[in-house]
């Protein structure tokens, strides 16, 4: 494996770190991080083409406010025939601190297109104004009304999926297990993509790491700072689903990144999925990093990737199954 990405990979990086706050360093308080992100330049492209998108707020947990969530619609020609499609709840990434429905606007509008799904991006409750669980709790809370209501969404129950990057891979992977313990909504698909599976302290693997590849452990310590404060629940299965049971869990796929952070813990959840006899596939991409899903437009990785995911996705409808969904091993 190389030591460093390559140099077309390297200049988007620093491009990127040129209007990424300096979390943890010159930028400690979130809200500044939140204005910093918003004064970056507009995306030169144009974003994916959907049908429709609509903004809701749909009933949050019991004593919570209602939760904004945004609603995509596939073209009725595109990909494949209209209904039945997959309906997917997507929880975005940003630390549990930062991001929300616009950030991550492009990557939502690629899976309802490319996978012809019905995608409902979740704006769940930020750190540190609310801090852990409550993400997990709007997690739930939307993913159960996404079910109750997948008859005017994909119109399929049996093709429920949760998706998310980064702390939204967390959020999806917790909502997985909070519907397998709580006896609902059932599942189809885990889609986890870059996920935080394990929030304990530790040194990262400088096999793959370093300060100039966009996400670095510093960033990393300041987001788990900020979406637990000073409580110690960071071991809790909520917080760290690579330390829950996983048996009996819908098949995952997962994408990780060679130079991330988060590699590891990404790749050792597929690992115990799969020896507590879960079905898994993984795309791992070794010369990528943290957040290289959300470029397709200037790296081929990213449109592997996307392509990958949304295959898996639209695998999930009744009477399209393919014959290769959810068997273990790398992709």
């Amino acid at each position: 494996m190389p030591h460093e990405p390559a140099p077309d990979v390297l200049a988007l990086i620093g491009a990127i770190r040129a209007h990424f706050p300096d979390l943890g360093g010159a930028v400690t308080d979130a809200a500044e991080a939140r204005r910093i992100l918003a004064a970056a330049p507009a995306w030169p492209f144009e974003p994916p083409a959907v049908d429709r998108v609509e903004d809701r707020a749909i009933p949050g947990p019991q004593g919570a406010p209602e939760i904004p969530v945004r609603i995509y619609r596939p073209r009725p020609d595109l990909p494949q025939p209209p209904t039945p499609r997959p309906t997917v709840v997507f929880f975005h990434g940003g630390g549990w601190t930062i991001g929300g429905l616009d950030t991550h606007d492009p990557i939502a509008r690629a899976l309802c297109r490319d996978a012809g799904a019905v995608v409902v991006s979740v704006d769940y409750r930020l750190a540190p104004e609310a801090r852990f669980p409550a993400a997990v709790d709007d997690a739930y809370a939307a993913l159960c009304w996404a079910a109750r209501h997948v008859g005017e969404l994909g119109q399929d129950s049996g093709a429920l999926v949760v998706a998310g990057d980064s702390a939204g891979g967390n959020l999806a992977a917790v909502a997985a297990l909070t519907a397998r313990d709580r006896g609902g909504p059932a599942l189809a698909l885990q889609v986890l993509v870059y996920p935080a599976t394990d929030a304990r302290p530790r040194e990262a693997s400088p096999d793959w790491n370093g300060p100039g590849y966009f996400l670095t452990p510093s960033h990393g310590r300041w987001f788990v700072e900020q979406y637990f404060g000073p409580a110690d629940d960071r071991a809790h299965p909520n917080a760290s689903p690579l330390l829950a049971d996983l048996h009996h869990l819908p098949p995952a796929h997962i994408v990780t990144a060679g130079f991330d952070p988060l590699r590891e813990e990404g790749r050792a959840y597929a690992a115990k999925l799969r020896t507590s006899g879960g079905r898994v596939t993984e795309s791992d991409y070794p010369g990528m990093f943290h957040g290289f899903f959300g470029f397709p437009e200037l790296l081929e990785d990213a449109r592997d990737a996307q392509r990958r995911v949304a295959e898996v996705i639209a695998s999930t409808v009744s009477g399209r199954k393919k014959s290769g969904e959810g068997g273990g091993g790398a992709g």
